[in-house]
């Protein structure tokens, strides 16, 4: 599709024809020949004398190329441009938070698996989260890891397949063996602070009892809140067992209620494989849709078929002429 940036400058293409039918003729003074006779030539022709004038007659080639020579100068001033097909760009309208911990009670090997055998809980949990991180297409996704301390282990990307990567490098104990629900709080939050998007949301899974944080879990769900980050909280493990292989079911709750967010537990992989879907359900994907279509510039192409043919009836007259004075 060709469109026109200045359409309205086709108004210029009847000026030449204006300019010759309203607009006096232009003179100018030159030197001339004195006839000592020349009344008596006007006497004998029955003419008035008057103001000499040199009246160039143009051939018709002449005409025709200055026309379309200005009509080609004219389309050039009105900047025509190929419009290319619409390119539609989304982008990601909510980032997303990871936060798994790895700290040594995900070893276990209490998870029934969905063929009924035993697997271990980061294996499981791994499992379910690629297939969780596969259907979130459209949002901006990060992977964070905890134990005795919290890192990052993926920053922020809309490269969600990258992802299953950085998950399969997770090993348990890498980040210690304790639990530091607090800190990974924290840490999700802070980076944060370099997102644009209204809508954040930290997925936080944990199988153990915060024993490590130097920010309490409940404060850090406190700081969360007032910048409005939500955080789903999900419980893996036994909650009866003892120390820090107890998962910690109430303040999981706790730290969701205080965001706004849901808990949920899941103790084998088809009630956490429900759990994400829940998940997934109570935050669909939000795509902001921007699109723009390409342009390609056809000026030059006006501006050069005025030249050629210029050039082109410059030569033509000069070889006709050359051929008469021949």
């Amino acid at each position: 599709m060709i469109t026109l940036v200045h359409p309205w400058l086709l108004l210029l293409l009847p000026l030449p024809w204006l300019v010759w039918r309203f607009l006096p003729p232009h003179r100018e003074e030159v030197t001339a020949i004195r006839a000592p006779f020349f009344r008596q030539l006007t006497e004998a022709a029955g003419t008035t004398p008057q103001a000499g004038a040199t009246v160039l007659h143009r051939s018709r080639v002449q005409m025709i190329a200055a026309l379309l020579v200005w009509t080609l100068i004219v389309i050039g001033l009105t900047q025509p441009q190929r419009l290319g097909d619409p390119i539609v760009i989304e982008k990601s309208a909510r980032d997303v938070v990871l936060a798994l911990d790895i700290s040594g009670s995900m070893d276990q090997r209490d998870f029934i698996g969905e063929n009924g055998q035993r697997m271990q809980r980061l294996d499981a949990v791994r499992d379910v989260l690629k297939t969780f991180i596969a259907e979130r297409d459209g949002d901006r996704m990060a992977l964070i890891v905890f134990g005795t301390r919290a890192f990052v282990q993926a920053p922020f990307t809309e490269d969600l397949q990258s992802l299953d990567g950085f998950l399969d490098q997770t090993q348990v104990g890498m980040a210690g063996p304790n639990t530091a629900i607090g800190d990974a709080i924290g840490l999700a939050i802070r980076m944060f602070d370099s997102s644009d998007v209204d809508e954040r949301l930290i997925v936080l899974l944990s199988d153990g009892a915060d024993t490590n944080s130097r920010v309490s879990p409940v404060n850090a769900a406190e700081i969360a809140a007032d910048k409005g980050v939500v955080i789903q909280t999900i419980g893996v493990g036994d909650p009866e067992g003892a120390g820090e292989d107890r998962v910690d079911l109430a303040a999981l709750q706790d730290i969701a209620a205080r965001t706004g967010g849901a808990f949920f537990y899941a103790d084998d992989s088809a009630a956490l494989s429900q759990v994400y879907e829940q998940i997934d359900a109570m935050a669909p994907r939000i795509v902001e849709e921007t699109s723009y279509r390409p342009t390609l510039s056809l000026v030059w192409m006006a501006s050069l078929f005025a030249a050629l043919l210029g050039v082109a009836t410059l030569v033509a007259l000069l070889v006709s002429r050359s051929r008469r004075q021949a």
